[in-house]
């Protein structure tokens, strides 16, 4: 299934602090509660802290802007300035922000840490490519990439909903943002 960001209504985040647009969730219709995993696109305009999410890991990757400076409540700061380079940490760590120059938007992972196992991968330039079973959604950060169901333009996702093996095909400016998901066996 195709998904269209200009689909996906802005909401506020968890913390009422900034806005983010839900790209996917599982299950369907799951709340910040109850969801196995959670895919969003955040704009991040202030130097506003982040929502927490105990229980949960999480991975961000810069899409638009200068980025920010993350300062997490363990000591480490992460410069989240380079485009498309996933980092990831702990839900429920307290994390506070400082914009480098202006608002940004941001991918967002968040996956029930003792349920499943997530990840970003990074596909870049032209192509085929073929996602393993684990792949539950493609996001096209920049250029043009051909799926069965039809082309994706920068901004829009595919949610793969087929156990049969897909194939994509990166144009040569094209960029895809890879959600991995790995439930562990219950």
């Amino acid at each position: 299934m195709i998904i269209r960001l200009s689909d996906c209504p802005s909401q506020p985040w968890k913390n009422g602090l900034g806005s983010t647009r839900e790209i996917a969730v599982q299950p369907s219709g799951a709340g910040s509660d109850d969801f196995l995993w959670r895919v969003s696109i955040a704009e991040v305009d202030s130097a506003a802290p982040f929502s927490r999410f105990p229980g949960i890991d999480r991975q961000i990757a810069l899409l638009d802007g200068n980025g920010f400076t993350m300062t997490l409540d363990d000591g480490r700061v992460h410069p989240l300035t380079t485009p498309f380079a996933p980092f990831a940490f702990a839900g429920e760590a307290k994390v506070a922000v400082n914009l480098v120059d202006g608002p940004t938007r941001d991918f967002n992972l968040m996956v029930r840490r003792e349920h499943a196992h997530g990840e970003i991968l990074v596909w870049q330039g032209p192509g085929a490519h073929w996602p393993d079973p684990s792949t539950v959604l493609i996001y096209c950060a920049c250029g043009v990439i051909d799926t069965t169901e039809g082309a994706l333009q920068a901004g829009d996702a595919w949610r793969i909903s087929s156990a049969s093996p897909v194939k994509l095909q990166l144009h040569h400016d094209a960029l895809a943002l890879v959600v991995r998901i790995e439930p562990y066996a219950t």
